[in-house]
């Protein structure tokens, strides 16, 4: 049974009534109020609304309010479809623009800028490995509103590459088993991208319906930080779902594509963003703060060494927003143009901004509250979320191992592995 947080007020309308007996959310009614025709409509549409979200930000934090008003707004604004590509009615911004619009939101509120990092994966994955026929009706739902979650990663396997979730072909399509957890933003979705694998081994991303019979979403994330991204559970009792629901997902990866470093590109956004927030309110702290005793100075953004530690975090913020364009710009330019070794170029150029924004957005939110002095430990500023939401999404990919397959390819020509978390 989903458990949910805040007040019943501040859910939208269609949200308000739950399901008893461990039955899931039913999904709302999604009629979109525009589609976004281009980049410039999607940047202007995404920095206006994600002002709007910056007022209720710390509390939603603090008490853990699920942004369901606002999720509803962000794809009634029709932002949640501008990867859907040009021939199929929408918008097929470019990989810059949408990580900008990502990083935007972030800067608001990590959790709501990591809210739709795994539909437009879903869409990515669609893209390459779905049918005509699923594209076009797919597509068009998005199109319409619909809100995509994931159910992708497992806790109970020994290896985080390895899945147990089930699916089986039966005379009218198929039912899954399984359990997920991890499941960002599907407490808000329509439908969710499940990851699951058949006797054969092979994998499958299959588009479940929220309302399907035998479905439950379990609020279960208790991370320090990302409060409210929906992260919690999706378990699986004899799920069924159509077979043109479902579409291919190893061959994703089996052959050269762009879903894995694009799924990574928005990561690095997310990262990015926070970063950026996060130095723009340490700028403000320290003016409003008090010089260090020894200082000599009468005011704190006069202290050298604050000067000193200010000027490390704008040189590391413009770095990876420099590392976040390039990798941009080199995902576009290898969708013109994608084979083996194109595929590694992408890859490697998004794995030097996920690197650098893991350490640029902890470092940022790290010397914001240091810079703020005591006064910037008080709750009620909310200042520490910065830090906690950096501190937990940078644990979805572990840098070490980005600066390891950049030096394998830079030392000894070794392309990187081919996956989603890369």
């Amino acid at each position: 049974m989903l458990a949910m947080h805040g007040s019943k007020e501040k859910m939208m309308t269609s949200y308000q009534t739950i399901i008893q007996n461990h039955q899931p959310l039913a999904p709302a009614r999604y009629t979109a109020k525009r589609i976004i025709k281009n980049d410039a409509e999607a940047l202007q549409i995404a920095t206006e609304l994600s002002q709007s979200f910056k007022e209720k930000s710390i509390q939603r934090d603090a008490e853990r309010v699920l942004p369901f008003d606002e999720i509803e707004a962000f794809s009634q604004s029709g932002l949640w479809a501008i990867t859907v590509p040009k021939r199929y009615g929408g918008a097929e911004v470019s990989s810059l623009t949408l990580a900008k619009i990502i990083a935007l939101f972030s800067g608001v509120d990590g959790s709501i800028g990591q809210i739709p990092q795994n539909h437009f994966y879903a869409l990515e994955v669609l893209r390459n490995t779905g049918t005509e026929q699923q594209k076009q009706r797919l597509y068009q739902e998005v199109l319409s509103g619909l809100r995509l979650g994931n159910a992708l990663a497992e806790f109970k396997p020994k290896n985080a590459s390895l899945k147990q979730t089930q699916i089986k072909a039966i005379e009218t399509g198929y039912v899954i088993n399984g359990e997920k957890f991890y499941c960002t933003g599907s407490l808000f979705a329509h439908r969710i991208p499940t990851l699951v694998i058949d006797e054969e081994g092979r994998e499958y991303l299959a588009f479940v319906r929220s309302d399907s019979e035998g479905l439950s979403l379990i609020d279960n994330w208790t991370g320090f930080g990302q409060r409210v991204t929906g992260s919690g559970g999706v378990k699986f009792t004899q799920v069924f779902v159509a077979a043109e629901d479902v579409i291919p997902f190893d061959s994703a990866f089996q052959h050269p594509t762009l879903v894995g470093p694009f799924a990574q590109l928005m990561h690095a956004a997310i990262e990015v963003g926070i970063a950026r927030a996060a130095f723009e309110e340490a700028l403000k702290r320290v003016h409003a703060a008090r010089p260090w005793i020894d200082s000599n100075v009468d005011a704190a953004a006069q202290d050298p060494l604050t000067i000193y530690e200010i000027g490390r975090v704008a040189a590391d913020v413009h770095a990876s927003e420099a590392l976040l364009k390039h990798a941009a710009l080199t995902i576009d330019e290898v969708r013109l143009n994608t084979n083996v070794e194109t595929i590694a170029k992408a890859s490697i150029a998004v794995a030097k901004i996920r690197a650098h924004s893991t350490e640029t957005a902890l470092k940022a939110s790290s010397k914001l509250i240091e810079l703020a002095g005591s006064r910037g430990s008080q709750s009620v500023d909310g200042l520490d979320r910065f830090w906690r939401n950096a501190r937990v999404h940078t644990l979805h990919d572990a840098a070490r191992w980005k600066y390891y397959f950049i030096g394998n390819y830079v030392l000894n020509d070794i392309f990187p592995p081919r996956r989603g978390t890369l």
